[in-house]
C-alpha cells in the first residue's frame, strides 16, 4: 500500500465534506466571530486610545456594528441550517464507525441551536425593553452611588429583577428550572443553584470560624509597610511587564496597556491584550492586577483559533479560575516572593529594603473590609456569598427589593463582624446588578474553589512547583494549564465535567478550605 492511500485511509472524514448545510452553516458563524472581533478592536480603542471628542462618532460605530452583528447572528437561514446539518449528520452516524468521526461538529452545533432556541424564546419588545432598561439603571446606579442614596436606585432595581425574571421564565425549558439556575446559565454553563448552595455552604462554614480565628490572633500581625511608600508608575510597568512576560503571557500575541479598571480583551488567540492600573503610593495592587489578568490572557492565547464556539472559554467560573491560578497560589505564594523581590529591589531601588518574607507577609494581610473588590483573599469568598445569597432570595421572592440595604447590613455584620454605614459602601458599591447580570457573582467564588483544586493537582503533578517558581521557571506550570484547561475550550458541558474528566473529581471546596486554613494560620501563628 503507498503511503498516499495510508494517509487517505487515517484522514478523518469531515462533515464539511458530507454536508453543504454544515458547511455554510461553519462559514456564517465565523462571519459573525469575525464582526465580534472587530467589534471588539473598537470597544478597545475607545477605552484606551480614542480622542475624548470622538465619544460620539464611536458610539455610533459600535451601534451600526452591533446591529450587523444582530442581523447576522439572528438569521433565520442559520436556524435552517442547523436542523438541515443536524439531519445529515444523523444519516451519517447511522455508521456507530463513523458516529465518533463527528463528536466535534455535533460540539459545534450544540452552541448555535441552543443560542438559537434562546432567543427565539424572548419577544423583541422585551428584548427592547430589557436593553433600554440597562442603559438607563447603569446612569442611576452613578448617582445612587454617588449620592450613597439607595432610594434613588430602588426601582430601577426593581426592573431590573422582574425584567430579567421575565427573561428566565421565558428561556427555560421547564417551570421545573429554577429562574436561578436558568440566570447562571448565561455565566456558568451547567451549574445549578443548588449545586452552587452546597458547595457555597461548605466554604462560609468552615470560613467565618477561621477568619474569626485569624484576626483574633495574639501573634503581631504581619506589617503592610512594604507595601506603602512612593512609587515611580514607569518603574512599576516596566517591573510588571517583566513578570507578566515570565510567567507566560506572550507579548508576540498581545498588548500590555493601562486603564481606570483592568481587564482582559481578546481579539483572537493570536490577539490578546490586557490592562492595569497604577499608584504612586502603593505597588502591589498594580502587580495583581497585572498577574491576574495575565491569567485571564494566557487562557485566551491557548485557545483553539477555529472561529467557532467551541474555542471559546467554557464559563466565567473557568476564567475566572485561570486569573486566580496565577494571582494567588502562584503569585501569592511565598516562593513567588523569593522569585520576585529582587525585581522590586531593582524597580524601587536602596529604599526598599525588605525581605521575601516581609514582601510576603503584606500581601498577604489579612483585614476587614466594606468593599468587595478590595478584600484580601481570605474575607473575599464571604462577600461573593452574600450578593449571591441577595440575589437568590429575591428571585425566589423571599427578600423585597425595599429590604436589600438591611438584609445586606445584616449579612455583613453576620458574616464579617462589619458595620455598613453607608449604601456607597454597602448595596450600592457594584455594577453588576444595574447591568441585569445577575448570576455573575457566584462565578468569582466558583474561579476561586476551582483555583485551588488545579493548583493542588498541579504540585502533584510538578512535584518540583515550588522550587520552579523560585528560580522564576513557569512554562511547565502553564503547559499544564493548557493541557488541563485551555485546550479544551468549551467542549465540556460545565466546569463540573471538565475537572471529572481533567483531576479525576469534580469541584471539590475542600481543597479551597485546606490552602486558606494551612495559610492563614501559618501567617498568624494560631
Amino acid at each position: 500500500m503507498s503511503s498516499t492511500q495510508t494517509d487517505a485511509t487515517c484522514t478523518p472524514e469531515l462533515l464539511e465534506d458530507k454536508s453543504s448545510a454544515y458547511k455554510e452553516l461553519v462559514t456564517k458563524l465565523k462571519l459573525v466571530t469575525q464582526l465580534r472581533r472587530a467589534e471588539a478592536v473598537l470597544d478597545y480603542d475607545r477605552t484606551i486610545f480614542m480622542p475624548e471628542q470622538a465619544a460620539e462618532e464611536r458610539g455610533l460605530q459600535l451601534a451600526a456594528m452591533a446591529e450587523v452583528i444582530h442581523e447576522k447572528a439572528t438569521d433565520k437561514k442559520i436556524g435552517e441550517l442547523i436542523e438541515a446539518s443536524l439531519k445529515d449528520l444523523d444519516g451519517l452516524s447511522s455508521d456507530d464507525t463513523s458516529s465518533s468521526s463527528y463528536e466535534e461538529e455535533r460540539k459545534v452545533l450544540a452552541f448555535p441551536k441552543k443560542a438559537f432556541m434562546k432567543n427565539e424564546k424572548i419577544p423583541t419588545e422585551l428584548a427592547a425593553r430589557k436593553a433600554k432598561l440597562g442603559s438607563e439603571s447603569y446612569g442611576t446606579w452613578t448617582k445612587a452611588r454617588a449620592a450613597s442614596d439607595y432610594t434613588m436606585f430602588q426601582p430601577y432595581l426593581k426592573d431590573c429583577f422582574d425584567v430579567a425574571m421575565e427573561v428566565a421564565s421565558a428561556q427555560r425549558d421547564s417551570d421545573d428550572v429554577p429562574l436561578y439556575t436558568q440566570m447562571l446559565d448565561e455565566f456558568e454553563t451547567g451549574m445549578s443553584a443548588q449545586r452552587i448552595d452546597e458547595v457555597f455552604a461548605t466554604i462560609q462554614e468552615a470560613l467565618v470560624p477561621l477568619i474569626s480565628k485569624v484576626l483574633g490572633s495574639s501573634a503581631t500581625p504581619p506589617s503592610t509597610e512594604p507595601l506603602k511608600g512612593k512609587f515611580s508608575v514607569d518603574k512599576q510597568q516596566e517591573m510588571n511587564e517583566k513578570i507578566v512576560r515570565a510567567i507566560g503571557f506572550d507579548k508576540k500575541f498581545g498588548r500590555i496597556d493601562v486603564s481606570v479598571h483592568p481587564f482582559t480583551t481578546s481579539f483572537s488567540p493570536r490577539d490578546v491584550r490586557i490592562t492595569s492600573r497604577f499608584s504612586e503610593d502603593e505597588w502591589y495592587q498594580g502587580l495583581a492586577g497585572s498577574v491576574h489578568e495575565a491569567g485571564h490572557a494566557m487562557y485566551e492565547q491557548n485557545l483553539g483559533n477555529s472561529g467557532l464556539a467551541t474555542d471559546s472559554a467554557l464559563s466565567m467560573g473557568v476564567h475566572e479560575s485561570q486569573s486566580l491560578f496565577w494571582e494567588r497560589h502562584v503569585g501569592l505564594s511565598k516562593p513567588f516572593w523569593t522569585f520576585a523581590t529582587p525585581l522590586l529591589k531593582d524597580a524601587f531601588g536602596e529604599d526598599f529594603n525588605y525581605s521575601p518574607e516581609e514582601v510576603y507577609g503584606a500581601a498577604n494581610a489579612v483585614s476587614k473590609s466594606f468593599i468587595r473588590v478590595e478584600a484580601d483573599e481570605l474575607t473575599y469568598p464571604l462577600h461573593v456569598i452574600l450578593r449571591y445569597t441577595i440575589e437568590n432570595e429575591v428571585i425566589e421572592g423571599k427578600l423585597d427589593v425595599a429590604d436589600v440595604p438591611s438584609r445586606w447590613n445584616s449579612l455583613m455584620k453576620e458574616l464579617l463582624d462589619v458595620d455598613v454605614k453607608d449604601d456607597a459602601k454597602g448595596c450600592l458599591q457594584d455594577v453588576h446588578w444595574s447591568m441585569l447580570a445577575f448570576g455573575y457573582f457566584p462565578t468569582y467564588l466558583l474561579g476561586a474553589a476551582c483555583a485551588a483544586q488545579l493548583a493542588h493537582y498541579c504540585h502533584i503533578d510538578i512535584p518540583d512547583m515550588d522550587e520552579k517558581i523560585t528560580k522564576g521557571e513557569f512554562s511547565e506550570i502553564k503547559d499544564w494549564l493548557t493541557k488541563k484547561v485551555h485546550k479544551h475550550g468549551s467542549r465540556y458541558d460545565s466546569l463540573d465535567e471538565l475537572l471529572e474528566d481533567q483531576v479525576g473529581e469534580a469541584l471539590n471546596p475542600e481543597y479551597f478550605i485546606q490552602y486558606l486554613t494551612d495559610k492563614y494560620t501559618d501567617l498568624y501563628m494560631c
